[in-house]
């Protein structure tokens, strides 16, 4: 007999964060989450993504009380209002391969959505854009990027059997980096530049990058805005993406872009920036959950020594779309590639048909490693 029991109490947020690193305790592709992370993430007063959201939490215990598995129901009432839907996301979803626990745990998430008046159901996903979305169907002897969740193969296989629809793919790529990165890519580069009156915003450290930090969450805002399952970030949202990338930032794959009109420093004019890190996927995995008391040597040690990087966002002002702004981007990435010897470069999940942004490494060699899926299911 399943037992579903609500997490109310800080005990059980705790084990609800912690069940996926016992579940996949001797995967080798399990990149573990840092907890302290994942509880801050699903903790109202530590999340501002709470102004727009509202979501409940579950786990799923046999008799004897051993936890089966887990999930999240999750409204985001502004991006309802934006779409005009009734739609409840589950996110933080995992579960034993047993087809009750997964019944147990979704008949759940469906009762709350219909008490809340929903009439879709749709996920894996978080509150924000940037929270881990979709369920992994391809790539399972792949190292994920941390920014991408595992999961076993047998989770498709309980969605669609309970009618569970594709929503939407997400796809990853390992692009590999040549000895000598292309010319046409410096070369593009400057046509755009010249042809558009547009520039690199000049910083040196983290420091510099302060005063440009609005003006790039305004150009997101406004490029992610018809993306599926973003809603604007609020000033809040974006003060915890700050505090949540800023301290792991390398200057050397960031870049914004400024118009002919940035003549001082300000955050008016960004009208695209791209972002990527080092990979932390092994670290992380040697943390095992904790940054104490020494997963926080694994991570630095990966900011500060590493053969791969994982592209974490880009973003272009509509205004500027399909003008090659991806090309100045990718030239300064390219800049901080050659500098640090990186040999690989991660994609992290992105919609399969996001075009402008595989093309960047079109001239390059790269192999699609790995499909994430969501799905939806009508409830009402």
């Amino acid at each position: 007999m399943i037992q579903i029991r609500e997490v109310t109490a800080k005990k059980d947020l705790k084990t609800f964060v912690h069940f996926p690193n016992v579940l996949y305790k001797d995967n080798p592709y399990y990149v573990p989450q840092i907890e302290k992370m994942d509880r801050d993430t699903l903790t109202p007063e530590k999340n501002h993504a709470f102004e727009v959201c509202e979501g409940k939490y579950w786990l799923a215990c046999n008799v004897r009380g051993e936890v089966l598995g887990r999930v999240a129901g999750i409204i985001n009432h502004r991006y309802n209002e934006k779409t005009g839907e009734k739609t409840c996301r589950f996110g933080f979803v995992d579960f034993v391969d047993d087809v009750e626990v997964f019944k147990a745990l979704m008949a759940t998430v469906i009762q709350y959505a219909k008490e809340k008046g929903m009439d879709t159901l749709s996920g894996p996903m978080g509150f924000l854009e940037f929270d881990a979305a979709g369920i992994l169907v391809e790539g399972f002897d792949q190292l994920p990027t941390p920014y991408g969740k595992y999961n076993a193969p047998y989770y498709e296989k309980h969605f669609v059997d309970m009618g569970f629809t594709k929503e939407v793919d997400f796809v990853e790529y390992r692009i590999l980096v040549p000895e000598v990165i292309p010319e046409r890519y410096e070369r593009m580069s400057q046509l755009v530049a010249v042809k558009n009156d547009l520039h690199q915003a000049p910083f040196r450290n983290k420091a510099e990058l302060g005063p440009y930090l609005d003006g790039v969450f305004r150009c997101l805002n406004n490029a992610y805005s018809k993306l599926h399952g973003f809603s604007e970030l609020t000033p809040g949202q974006c003060d915890d993406l700050k505090k949540q990338f800023l301290s792991n930032i390398n200057v050397d794959y960031v870049s914004i872009i400024l118009d002919a009109n940035e003549e001082v420093i300000g955050n008016e004019e960004v009208i695209g920036f791209g972002v990527a890190l080092p990979s932390l996927a092994k670290a992380m995995q040697k943390a095992k959950g904790k940054l104490f008391p020494t997963g926080w040597m694994h991570i630095l040690k990966a900011l500060k020594k590493n053969d791969t990087i994982d592209l974490l966002l880009i973003a272009i002002d509509e205004k500027y779309k399909n003008k090659g702004v991806n090309a100045m981007i990718f030239h300064k990435f390219a800049q901080g590639i050659t500098k640090n010897g990186i040999k690989y470069i991660e994609s992290t999940r992105e919609l399969e048909d996001n075009t402008s942004v595989q093309n960047l490494w079109h001239y390059l060699e790269h192999h699609l490693t790995k499909r994430a899926r969501t799905y939806k299911k009508h409830i009402g």
